[in-house]
C-alpha cells in the first residue's frame, strides 16, 4: 500500500466508480451496462462486417462510418469491461502504468472519432453540393488519407495528452472519483500546481473539438443553404433524412466531451462527471449504430441481407 502521510509517490490508483453503491444497485449496474456494451459491440461490429464486406455499401460514407464503428468498439473496450469487473470485485486498484495506457487509448480513439466526424460533415457536404464531381472530389484514395489522418493525429495527440497529464509525480490522495482514468480527476491528484497540464490540456481540447466542430459547422450551414434553394419540398426532405443521423451523432459526441475537458474544474464532481463519462463512453457507442441504422433504408436492408446470410449458413 501507498503511504500518502509519508509523500511515498504513488505507484497505482483506486477507481472509486460505483464502489459506494449497494451491492444490489451494483448488480443492477453490472446487468444494464454488460447489455449495454454487448448491445454496443453486436450492433457495431454488424456495421463493420456489412460495410466492408458489401458491394452496394461501397460510397464513402460507409466507408467513413464502417471506420466510426471500428473506433467506438476500440473506446467502448478501452473503458466498459474494467467497469464491469469492479462492479463485482472489490478490489479497484489500477497500476500507474495500466492507468497511463487506457488514458492513452481514450485520447487516441476520442481524438481520432472527433476528426472523423467533421470529414463526414465534409463528405456530406461534398454529395449534396456537388453531386457532379462527387466521384471525383471523394475518390478512395482521398478517403484513406482522410480516415489516416484522423488516426494519425489520434495517435501524436494521445501521447501529448497522456505526457501532460503524468509529466509530475503523484504523492496526494491515489484516489479516482470515476469508473477510468480520466484526465482532469487524475491531474487533480497530482503533486505541486496543475494548472499548467490542466490548461494544456483545455487548449488541446479547444482546437480537437472546436476546430472540427467549425468545418461540421460551415459544412451544414452550406448543405442547408442548398437544401433552402431546392424548389422541392420532398427533395428538401430527403436531404435533409440524409444528415440528421449524422447531427444527431455529433451532438451526442461533442456535448459530452466538452462538458468533461473544456469545463472549469470547479465545476466538476463525481455526479457530474460520472454520467457524461457514461455517456462519451458507452451511451453514444451504443446509438451510433441504432441512429445510423434505423434512420438510412441502405443500411436497414444491408443488415438484413447480413443477418439473412447468417441464417442460411447456421441452417
Amino acid at each position: 500500500m501507498v503511504d500518502l502521510r509519508n509523500g511515498t509517490t504513488v505507484a497505482e490508483f483506486i477507481l472509486v466508480g460505483f464502489e459506494q453503491s449497494s451491492s444490489s444497485t451494483r448488480a443492477l449496474l453490472f446487468a444494464l451496462f454488460l447489455a449495454l456494451y454487448s448491445l454496443a459491440m453486436a450492433m457495431n461490429g454488424l456495421i463493420i462486417f456489412i460495410t466492408w464486406t458489401d458491394p452496394r455499401l461501397n460510397s464513402p460514407m460507409y466507408f467513413f462510418l464502417g471506420h466510426l464503428s471500428f473506433l467506438d468498439v476500440c473506446f467502448i473496450t478501452t473503458t466498459i469491461p474494467q467497469m464491469l469487473i469492479h462492479l463485482v470485485v472489490k478490489n479497484h486498484i489500477v497500476s500507474f502504468a495500466s492507468c497511463s495506457t487506457q488514458m492513452y487509448l481514450v485520447f487516441c480513439a476520442g481524438v481520432a472519432e472527433c476528426i472523423l466526424l467533421a470529414f463526414m460533415a465534409y463528405d456530406r457536404y461534398v454529395a449534396i453540393c456537388h453531386p457532379l464531381s462527387y466521384a471525383q472530389i471523394m475518390s478512395r484514395q482521398v478517403c484513406v488519407k482522410l480516415v489516416s489522418t484522423a488516426w494519425f493525429f489520434g495517435l501524436i495527440n494521445g501521447i501529448l495528452l497522456d505526457y501532460m497529464t503524468f509529466r509530475g509525480p503523484f504523492c496526494r490522495d491515489n484516489h479516482i472519483e470515476n469508473f477510468f482514468c480520466e484526465a482532469p480527476i487524475v491531474i487533480a491528484l497530482s503533486c505541486g500546481d496543475p494548472q499548467f497540464s490542466l490548461k494544456t490540456i483545455f487548449a488541446d481540447a479547444v482546437v480537437v473539438l472546436l476546430s472540427p466542430m467549425v468545418l461540421i459547422v460551415i459544412s451544414y450551414a452550406r448543405i442547408l443553404a442548398s437544401i433552402l434553394g431546392r424548389a422541392s419540398s420532398s427533395g428538401r426532405g430527403k436531404t435533409f433524412s440524409t444528415c440528421a443521423s449524422h447531427l444527431t451523432v455529433v451532438i451526442f459526441f461533442y456535448t459530452s466531451a466538452m462538458f468533461s475537458y473544456m469545463n472549469p474544474r470547479s465545476t466538476h464532481g463525481p455526479d457530474k462527471d460520472k454520467p457524461f463519462s457514461l455517456l462519451y463512453t458507452i451511451i453514444t457507442p451504443m446509438c451510433n449504430p441504432i441512429i445510423y441504422s434505423f434512420r438510412n433504408k441502405e443500411m436497414k436492408g444491408a443488415m438484413v441481407r447480413a443477418l439473412g446470410r447468417t441464417s442460411l449458413s447456421v441452417t
